[in-house]
């Protein structure tokens, strides 16, 4: 049998892995069972092209490229294990950054390469060789220098608050345009004439990797989850890009899968944010910073976790909604604990999650899930809120930005009209901080100020212990 019916057929099977995989992973009851598609198809996908090159690498007695190959896998393979093994779930943001960044570089580098290696054909398909070329290099490019910044934006190197620099959205307007007329300059150029292809060439990948940094660097920490999801769809569309260069069927295929389902998955944040798409995609168009000052709320009271502990065993309901503090503590073993002792005690006790808690979506549900929670307990924010008013106690532990009411209540809030959990309707609000320190949006929280509310600081692990031990029998 030939060996590209074979490779053809197995990417096949991948590609419909891979379908089955984001079909899974839709649920949490399925979830394990699509990652295990995920990772057998690719598997499938990673055994053929490597039996392809290996096919052609000894029909032409190009043994370096056996050896450039398995070098490379073997390398990717121990950095993949290593990063798997050391890395903690409060990294996981920054660390899918980081390989959306990778994909990137790949296109850009499969886009340089189709370039110096040039069209084996001529006429209208010479042209269209170099427009696949010209937008790989673009995507690849803005996935690159976007994904890199975003990473330094959620691993705190780099400050979250966005970048305002003047005209910013003509920077960008002008940047898509400039594009275009440098595409149709290349893609028209003479085919004899490669140095003002180089030149028009190194001028796109200058312009897209400046592009990218600008994109992400606009946008403010509080939609800093959606530009993961769109930088997940950047990184899509170009790994699709590379396909149709190296005339890779399954490429395409499963770049196109990750272009749409993350630009869907930015949609449905943007949404559940109140947030406009278009202007998170093109990096806070029309947004300008807000002015306001800052404001005095008073004096916030503090609470200890043996009171805390007699408050709960007294509540008949307890809604818990966590946050990227409970991550960074590891709480969620704890919480779970003492979620299991509140219930056997009679107390209706249910989580609140808001959609972009943890700066990843679902990365809540994946560390509840993680430690045993009851996934019926599990609710979303829409159908939670309506019940707060009517809960004895909340319990807010580590999250700040999703439990603020300046989103409903000041307009002149950078997080303004962005639905969240209206935990301040409950009778009783226990907030777990370290501190008064504002969220990751740089915004104050007044929550942390009103009557019925009150502030447990410390770690979030150590106090739900305490709160454990001291439960009265």
């Amino acid at each position: 049998m030939d060996i590209f019916s074979v490779t053809g057929g197995a990417y096949i099977v991948a590609s419909l892995l891979f379908i089955l995989s984001l079909a899974g992973l839709s649920r949490h009851e399925s979830a394990k069972s699509g990652l295990t598609y995920g990772m057998v198809g690719m598997t499938v996908a990673l055994a053929m092209t490597v039996l392809l090159v290996l096919d052609h690498a000894l029909d032409t007695d190009n043994y370096l490229s056996i050896v450039l190959m398995l070098g490379a896998i073997g390398i990717g393979a121990v950095i993949g294990l290593w990063r798997a093994r050391i890395v903690e779930m409060t990294g996981m943001p920054e660390l899918i950054a980081a390989l959306h960044s990778f994909v990137g570089l790949a296109a850009v580098l499969i886009g340089w390469n189709g370039h110096l290696e040039g069209p084996h054909h001529g006429g209208s398909l010479a042209n269209i060789h170099e427009a696949e070329v010209a937008i790989g290099i673009f995507i690849g490019a803005v996935t690159f220098t976007g994904s890199i910044v975003a990473n330094l934006k959620l691993s705190a190197r780099i400050k979250s608050a966005p970048l305002m620099l003047p005209g910013k959205n003509f920077i960008n307007l002008g940047s898509l345009v400039l594009f275009a007329i440098l595409t149709v300059l290349y893609v028209g150029t003479d085919s004899r004439d490669s140095a003002s292809a180089d030149v028009l060439l190194v001028v796109l990948t200058a312009l897209a990797l400046a592009l990218g940094w600008h994109l992400v660097a606009s946008i403010g920490g509080g939609d800093m989850p959606v530009v993961v999801s769109m930088l997940n769809s950047y990184s899509g569309w170009a790994a699709a890009a590379s396909g149709f260069l190296l005339g890779n069927d399954l490429l395409i295929v499963t770049g196109a899968l990750v272009g749409s389902s993350g630009a869907y998955l930015s949609y449905i944040m943007c949404q559940a944010m109140n947030r406009s798409f278009i202007s998170v995609i093109a990096g806070g168009f029309g947004i300008e910073a807000p002015a306001g000052a800052d404001t005095d709320y008073g004096e916030h009271r503090e609470v200890q976790a043996a009171e805390a502990a007699d408050v709960l065993a007294n509540a008949s309901s307890v809604v818990i909604t966590p946050g990227y503090g409970m991550a960074v503590a590891q709480a969620q073993y704890p919480v779970a604990e003492l979620t299991a002792k509140l219930r056997a005690r009679g107390v209706d006790v249910r989580f609140g999650i808001h959609p972009v808690a943890g700066r990843l979506p679902g990365h809540m549900n994946v560390l509840l899930a993680e430690a045993k929670v009851p996934y019926d307990i599990v609710l979303e924010m829409d159908e939670i809120n309506d019940d707060l008013p009517d809960t004895d106690v909340v319990l807010v532990i580590g999250a700040n930005d999703t439990v603020n009411p300046a989103a409903a209540e000041d307009p002149s809030s950078p997080i303004a009209g962005m639905p969240v959990l209206e935990v301040w309707n409950a009778r009783e609000v226990i907030v777990f901080k370290r501190s008064m320190a504002t969220g990751y949006a740089g915004v104050q929280n007044p929550l942390f100020f009103r009557e019925n509310s009150r502030m447990l600081f410390g770690d979030a692990k150590d106090k739900v212990d305490e709160i454990i031990h001291n439960l009265p029998e």
